[in-house]
């Protein structure tokens, strides 16, 4: 049988290097007088390390047939374990292309001097949004890299998805679930919030700002919407005590902090700083969606933007949510970073009974 090229070459290689000199090939095949480049010309097209690449790209295609056929033998026999496997490896190949978009911005905010505040909507965003996504897979990710230890973090995602997992790593009705689950939460919070502030409105010394207080509770209580107007005659009380972001008790930064999805249960100096920290971000997160014009976001991002913000259901039309956003947009544009409290206080204002009272069921 004729040697293959690429044995031969590496015969003729061995060859030289034990200082040998062969004046014929067998099987007569070329002249015993040509140079080993004019007698094998094809030698120059399968050097080395075109061979070890055409052996890489060999393994590779065993291993994808591989995976394909145990992908296969799962979806058959084990549906709903294949459902896991499915969304845990999409899960990370979201959270991998999220970790290199944000390296992208922090490379471009890096190199052109641009600051936090002065980033786009989306890529201010995305920076928010990974940071909490990140924070919260990271125990997930140490667990997985251990040989087989996948196999834990898929008991894991069965029994504890809501706990343990970001939404990458959720199936489309999970995604559903949890999020008018962790809404739910969110809007039981409304009442006692709303509660807190009718009691913190005795300690006003300004007689009118406590009745358009007391008034505009009332009227929220009653599952009435309140104007932007009625809001904003009351935004002088949310920059000093006692319902300032820095002068608010330990006791009502507890209420407040869910509405963000932060948890109460820290250290009152710890949830301070948190609740800051966030309700500042989502105040530069709305100016430069004003930058960018909210007509701009797509539909899933429309409804994202509002569920954030503090609204969600799914009986409400796009033209709605758009509505809503408006609203909310006309509050914040008219806030100075000292009255950031308002802005936190109008999940419940402007959300609790939009468009009705659905927020009560």
């Amino acid at each position: 049988m004729a040697l293959s090229c690429s044995s031969l070459c590496s015969h003729l290689s061995l060859t030289r290097l034990c200082g040998l000199r062969t004046n014929m090939i067998t099987h007569g095949l070329y002249s015993p007088y040509l140079s080993c480049q004019s007698r094998l010309p094809l030698c120059r097209y399968y050097s080395s390390s075109k061979v070890r690449r055409g052996i890489g790209r060999y393994v590779v295609s065993k291993f994808q047939r591989a995976n394909a056929k145990y992908e296969g033998f799962l979806k058959r026999r084990f549906p709903r374990f294949y459902q896991l496997y499915h969304t845990f490896r999409e899960g990370f190949k979201l959270l991998f292309q999220d970790a290199k978009d944000v390296q992208r911005i922090k490379a471009k905010m890096f190199s052109d001097g641009v600051q936090y505040k002065d980033l786009p909507y989306r890529e201010m965003e995305k920076l928010r949004q990974f940071r909490r996504d990140i924070m919260k897979a990271l125990p997930l990710v140490v667990i997985s890299i251990p040989p087989f230890a996948n196999y834990l973090v898929f008991v894991l995602m069965y029994f504890f998805p809501r706990q343990l997992l970001i939404p990458h790593f959720w199936t489309p009705k999970q995604q559903v679930e949890f999020r008018g689950l962790y809404h739910s939460l969110r809007v039981r919070q409304h009442w006692p919030v709303l509660k807190g502030l009718e009691e913190t409105s005795q300690k006003v010394k300004d007689g009118q700002l406590q009745s358009r207080l007391k008034d505009l509770c009332a009227k929220v209580q009653n599952g009435a919407n309140p104007k932007v107007s009625e809001i904003l005659a009351v935004r002088s009380l949310f920059s000093g005590p006692p319902l300032g972001i820095h002068r608010m008790s330990v006791a009502r930064m507890r209420l407040v902090s869910p509405l963000l999805f932060l948890t109460p249960r820290l250290p009152g100096v710890i949830v301070g700083r948190r609740l800051n920290s966030h309700a500042l971000e989502l105040l530069l997160l709305d100016r430069a969606l004003i930058r960018m014009g909210p007509h701009q976001l797509s539909e899933t991002e429309l409804r994202q933007a509002c569920y954030l913000r503090g609204l969600h259901s799914n009986s409400l039309s796009i033209n709605q949510y758009r509505e809503w956003l408006s609203q909310w947009l006309q509050v914040s544009s008219s806030l100075k970073d000292s009255e950031l409290s308002l802005l936190l206080h109008c999940i419940v204002f402007l959300s609790a009974n939009y468009p009705n009272s659905a927020s009560r069921h």
